[in-house]
């Protein structure tokens, strides 16, 4: 969305005039407020703010089931490992480290 000079609002004005700002944001348009000359917050209405919540969840969403799907193409394809043996390898890996001097490195 493209923002006007008068969606940028500077917080003192925000603050002397939210009431009003709350009725152009319900009306559907979004407002800027700048603090020092800087963007810090947005006053949105609050369907817009559930719509971006429900977008986000959907992502999240996606990004697991890609990730199941990776997995299970990593098992058809025979690319994996048994969980004890990667932690025997990663705990002996950590001891050596330890054993070098490598820090304080916990299991």
């Amino acid at each position: 969305m493209a923002y006007t000079a008068k969606d940028i609002i500077p917080l003192s004005q925000a603050r002397a005039n939210l009431s009003e700002l709350v009725d152009e944001v319900r009306g559907g348009t979004e407002k800027i407020i700048t603090k020092n000359g800087e963007s810090c917050a947005a006053l949105i209405s609050t369907e817009k703010l559930e719509m971006y919540y429900r977008m986000e969840r959907n992502r999240i969403h996606m990004l697991l089931l890609q990730d199941a799907l990776a997995g299970l193409d990593d098992l058809k394809t025979g690319r994996h490992e048994d969980a004890d043996d990667y932690f025997k390898r990663l705990r002996a890996r950590l001891k050596a480290g330890r054993e070098e001097g490598g820090g304080a490195d916990r299991e």
